[in-house]
């Protein structure tokens, strides 16, 4: 008699940024071989960490060392992957089209990451620089070394091509600016400008830089940065970006060859274009970490939307978070797999800091503020947690940074 092999379910994994590659990690040291194919959709052959970018983009470290191949992190005997551009995702069909074909899945987790909030604002695609990626990053410090090397080769120096406009004071533009600050004094001889001409703006609509963020590390902070040169311009709307430089609400025109747009993010445009329903390419996910309605798709990381309730306000979309949805939605694909009941995600924020270039940061972990020196020390240690968890000690050696 012939024994009926029961079919594999297909677990598809779209995008390979903090979530997707946390989630495929898991799935493969939960899952035998024999209990499920998973697949790993990305664009690209490696996986980045985001939250490297600032440096390489101010060229204070090199993008190869923000990046990792993906097949020297994940096992593929384990786990298929496929370099492809997903193009929607049909729902009730259960496949996903790509740029080069179509996967069939069972059970689907999006984490597609993130990408540049406008609000609106005509003239940020056209005339800044909007993408934090590998190429996005390589681009401005690239861009940035042409300014400075073009300022002495032209008839009449114009002071715009040192002016540096950083739109956001979120943490990617501190951040950013606190890079570039760091490295203005080497730029400046490198390239014989003397260091009066560089003006470096932060631009922020809300009433302050780094919204939410404790006040007294908010102000050393700014502080610190106005302190190498940079102005700050809070409660001050961007209304345009063009071609030489930035609009404000106020009517005023700031003239620069360089906009570095970070603002915020939005999710996945594929969100809204698969009809799912959603705010700025975000699913109010389910506290299990579905998608309202659909028993099989979990949502996580940027595309997800999760509401804190103690401030009745979203919770950011943090690689933190992004870290931890990953390892609830292993347990519950694996639980839905054998009929057990679902985990409940709580995000357990342990901590949060930002550089600002150099051995500088300031930071909350715990309930304790960090200044300067034992910030950056802790920075360099959440970054190489998040590397232990992805492929242990040994990843930690080989990618990891001195806390030094």
């Amino acid at each position: 008699m012939e024994v009926m092999k029961l079919k594999k379910p297909n677990i598809v994994i779209l995008g390979a940024g903090y979530a997707g590659m946390i989630t495929a990690t898991r799935l493969t040291k939960q899952l035998g071989h024999n209990e499920a194919n998973i697949t790993l959709v990305n664009k690209h052959e490696y996986h980045y960490q985001t939250t490297w970018l600032h440096e390489p983009a101010a060229g204070t470290l090199s993008p190869d060392r923000t990046r990792m191949p993906i097949n020297s992190v994940l096992d593929l005997n384990k786990i298929k992957f496929v370099k492809d551009s997903v193009v929607e995702i049909k729902r009730e069909e259960k496949k996903v089209l790509l740029q080069n074909g179509e996967i069939e899945f069972d059970y689907l987790v999006v984490c597609l990451g993130a990408e540049a909030e406008t609000f609106g604002v005509p003239g940020v695609h056209e005339y800044a620089f909007s993408k934090w990626t590998v190429n996005g990053a390589r681009e401005v410090k690239e861009h940035i070394e042409y300014q400075f090397a073009k300022y002495n080769n032209t008839p009449e120096p114009q002071d715009e091509l040192l002016t540096f406009i950083v739109a956001g004071a979120g943490f990617t533009g501190i951040e950013f600016i606190g890079e570039l600050s760091e490295r203005l004094p080497e730029l400046c001889a490198h390239y014989d400008v003397p260091k009066e001409k560089v003006k470096m703006y932060v631009i922020e609509a809300a009433p302050t830089a780094l919204p939410g963020f404790d006040p007294e590390l908010v102000e050393y902070g700014m502080n610190l940065l106005e302190s190498r040169g940079v102005e700050f311009k809070i409660n001050c709307p961007i209304k345009e970006v063009t071609e030489t430089g930035v609009t404000l609400a106020s009517g005023d025109e700031i003239k620069a060859s360089t906009v570095v747009w970070a603002t915020g993010v939005r999710g996945s445009s594929i969100i809204d274009k698969s009809g799912f329903e959603n705010m700025r390419g975000r699913i109010k996910v389910d506290l299990d970490l579905r998608a309202p309605g659909h028993d099989n798709i979990f949502v996580i990381g940027d595309c997800a939307l999760m509401i804190n309730e103690e401030i009745n306000r979203p919770y950011p979309p943090t690689a933190q978070i992004a870290m931890q949805m990953a390892e609830v939605c292993a347990t519950n694909i694996k639980a839905l797999m054998k009929g057990d009941s679902l985990k409940t995600f709580k995000p357990d924020i342990k901590g949060t800091v930002a550089s600002l270039g150099g051995k500088e940061a300031i930071g909350v972990v715990g309930t304790r503020k960090l200044f300067g020196s034992s910030a950056h020390f802790m920075k360099k240690m959440i970054d190489n947690r998040y590397l232990f968890l992805l492929g242990g000690p040994g990843l930690v050696l080989k990618r990891g940074k001195s806390p030094m």
